[in-house]
């Protein structure tokens, strides 16, 4: 928690966005603006070494959260003040040119996030600030707070949900009026529109108005549905809250307050087990930094079949439901979270392709490509990390059987199957022959996958937390 402001009063203090561009229920912006007397430089630094990574659908979401922030913060009494290029040396480079002693920031998990935070820590100190970071800015709970008896983290997701649950909510952070230094900064980027940022990016803009109009209108009228409805493909029913929750245009403790306050119900309880997945993947994470890289829980080798991971990652495996997913995520930046999971379980125990390789490939594509979510979800999936079930398999074809039984979601994403009127020859358009798969240019299945009886429902990650 920051420090006493007696020694900074009449000095600018320094608020780095990061992932948590809101100025409702933010913790860092708030805690900035008590220290100084509300004179605060918000400072976002466009990091030179993660853009080039990030796909232009997403990069366009990120430009349109950083204009609809500056508008809130204009609300305020202040602006954003943005920087480019190496994040600890343009904060530096801010707090001297403002003789700002203190520095805020969201504290977060990543194994890159701790390097920074630490090298930001000392350069400050070396010209004589402080960096406060804040724990509950992109989560609900500390990701180090909530351990068993028995070691530094949970591993398992029940127990820590019955913890999770029993643990009051911080109070919300209060919006202040800012006053901000004269300080230069660049241009705001103009956002490209969705079709040259090369999708169709369904519907989802970027920004804290977008997610808290959505989140309102979600939570008014569909959340009491949602453990019902959450998992049918074709009614695309989800909240589609993940890309706001992930650069933090919304806040995920002002949700679980909303959902649990007023929604009383399984529909709200469900929803709140999804934040929950969130904190829960966020303190893996933190314990194991090196979950990125290396299998939680060891197993044999992967194959190494570069056509077949290129068929999926196209979306022409010959597999419609799979295949779907793929295309829904190229076009909008997005996948339903039933789809991620058929989708990730198909890369990973049905072709025996390595989960980095998914990962690397959603991690490029989605809005909400969040490290810890991503990247444990795909673990989960692949059995090499927190699922009490590693050897699961998700097959398919039961998967569309169920999710998508009239097979709309397939028609929606595969225009070669939108006129087949027979559901089961959706989902299995072989059964067309070969020479109408010829004549729709829709390929041959890659690989043999059989049907059966549909399997139990069981506790997954979902409400597209990947």
């Amino acid at each position: 928690m920051p420090s006493s402001p007696s020694s900074s009063q009449s000095r600018a203090a320094v608020a780095v966005f990061t992932r948590d561009l809101r100025v409702h229920d933010n913790p860092v912006l708030a805690a900035a603006a008590a220290s100084s007397g509300g004179e605060v430089v918000p400072l976002f630094v466009l990091d030179g070494g993660i853009l080039p990574r990030i796909s232009p659908t997403r990069r366009r979401f990120l430009e349109e959260s950083l204009a609809d922030l500056d508008a809130g913060l204009r609300r305020l009494g202040g602006r954003l003040v943005l920087r480019s290029g190496d994040v600890v040396a343009e904060v530096c480079r801010v707090a001297h040119e403002v003789d700002a002693v203190e520095v805020h920031m969201a504290a977060d998990v990543t194994a890159y996030a701790h390097e920074r935070q630490d090298a930001l820590a000392a350069a400050l100190r070396a010209q004589g600030a402080e960096l406060h970071l804040h724990d509950q800015v992109h989560t609900i709970q500390p990701p180090g707070d909530l351990r068993p008896n028995d070691r530094d983290h949970f591993s398992v997701f029940t127990p820590y949900w019955r913890r999770w649950a029993e643990i009051p909510l911080r109070p919300p952070a209060t919006a202040p009026h800012l006053s901000v230094p004269d300080i230069a900064g660049q241009e705001l980027p103009v956002p490209a529109d969705g079709e040259s940022a090369g999708g169709l990016h369904g519907g989802l803009h970027g920004g804290e108005t977008e997610g808290r109009k959505r989140a309102k209108q979600w939570l008014d009228k569909t959340v009491d549905e949602y453990e019902d409805i959450h998992d049918d493909l074709a009614a695309d029913a989800t909240s589609k809250l993940s890309p706001y929750l992930h650069f933090g245009c919304v806040s995920a403790t002002e949700l679980a307050a909303r959902a649990g306050r007023d929604h009383p119900g399984s529909g709200a309880e469900a929803f709140l087990r999804q934040l929950c997945w969130r904190d829960f993947h966020h303190q893996v994470l933190s314990a194991r930094p090196d979950a990125p890289h290396t299998d939680l829980r060891p197993r044999g080798s992967w194959r190494d079949d570069p056509d077949a991971l290129a068929a999926w990652s196209e979306g022409r495996t010959g597999i419609p439901i799979v295949d779907a997913g793929m295309r829904q995520l190229a076009a909008e930046g997005w996948m339903h979270n039933r789809a991620r999971l058929i989708t990730a379980s198909f890369l990973t125990k049905t072709l025996g392709i390595d989960w980095r390789a998914g990962a690397a490939h959603f991690a490029h594509h989605l809005l909400d490509a969040d490290v810890a979510n991503n990247v444990l979800n795909w673990q989960w999936v692949a059995g090499t990390g927190m699922d009490t079930r590693p050897n699961r398999v998700l097959n398919p074809l039961r998967q569309a059987a169920r999710y998508d039984p009239a097979g709309e979601y397939v028609r929606r994403y595969v225009p070669e199957l939108a006129d087949v009127a027979d559901a089961g020859q959706v989902h299995e358009p072989w059964r067309l022959g070969e020479s109408a798969l010829k004549e729709r240019d829709y390929p041959a299945s890659i690989v043999e996958v059989g049907g059966g009886k549909v399997g139990k429902r069981v506790d997954e990650p979902g409400e597209a937390l990947f």
